[in-house]
């Protein structure tokens, strides 16, 4: 039986206030396929530059091979996710101007669309943070984090070029760990003795079989979970920050009250129908039942 926490959660996806935060390809100017650079790899069939163009992309910023791009050997499009930085780029910061129609703003737009990508993923965070935590201090902090961050997203493109991101992405993943510690003790982290020196932050559990663990509570921040075998795991309430999922099997695994989960994860993953996902991610279109 899955373990229960010692007091009642809030909910871990606050659904409308991430609402924005969802990525709509149809009102982006392809950025994630032209500002992003990728190597040939068992992701990507071939090199990209960053700053040009894919070779599959039209005219109308749409990819010519979407509905193909896992057997093409474009698995890594399929994972990405720019959680709405694309359409806010394109249409607030830009005011619905391409860069092909335009030419002059392509440099400052794919940078705007490179930052803007990370400030939206806190956000996703910290949405999340101020949700969970029960301490005043920590969500207060949590909000006024949220508020810089919406602040230079609802300036122009140089207020987000000039926002110095590498000290905020410090000060968002100490309110994060803080917001984990509390939420993770409130669970019982009963994988066993043998477990517990494992599941330590940025391990590498590369294959691991875990099937049908406990892993409650579990602080998995920065693991590498390749091809791990989770499936029937119970990961209520285990950190999944920056966690490598690739691969893992999570069918049947339940994972709708893990902590900072997101979307990239979940695609670059394996499960089925009954894997259990917090209520504002949605099963990737490769899962499929054995």
């Amino acid at each position: 039986m899955p373990s229960s926490p010692q007091h009642v959660t809030a909910p871990s996806s606050p659904v409308l206030e991430r609402h924005s935060l969802r990525s709509d390809c149809s009102s982006c100017f392809a950025l994630c396929c032209t500002a992003l650079g990728f190597s040939r790899s068992t992701d990507f069939a071939l090199d990209k530059p960053a700053g040009a163009p894919c070779q599959n992309l039209a005219s109308d910023f749409s990819c010519t091979i979407h509905d193909r791009l896992r057997p093409r050997g474009f698995r890594g499009c399929t994972v990405f996710d720019c959680f709405g930085a694309g359409q806010h780029v394109s249409q607030k910061l830009f005011g619905g101007t391409s860069w092909r129609t335009n030419p002059k703003t392509k440099q400052d737009m794919f940078a705007a669309f490179t930052t803007a990508r990370q400030l939206h993923e806190m956000l996703w965070h910290l949405i999340e943070a101020t949700r969970r935590t029960y301490d005043p201090d920590l969500k207060e902090q949590a909000t006024e984090l949220r508020t810089t961050i919406e602040n230079a997203l609802g300036g122009d493109a140089h207020d987000v070029l000039d926002l110095a991101v590498e000290p905020l992405h410090e000060q968002v993943r100490g309110v994060l760990m803080d917001v984990s510690e509390e939420v993770r003790v409130a669970y019982f982290a009963n994988g066993g003795d043998h477990l517990e020196d494992a599941l330590t932050p940025g391990a590498d559990l590369i294959g691991q079989n875990f099937r049908a663990q406990s892993l409650c509570g579990a602080d998995l921040r920065g693991a590498y979970l390749i091809a791990a075998d989770l499936r029937n795991c119970d990961l209520s309430g285990a950190d999944l920050l920056g966690t490598d999922l690739r691969d893992a099997l999570l069918h049947d695994a339940d994972l709708s009250t893990a902590l900072y989960l997101t979307q990239p994860q979940l695609n670059a993953a394996q499960g089925n129908h009954s894997t259990g996902l917090p209520a504002d991610l949605v099963m990737p279109t490769h899962w499929h039942e054995d």
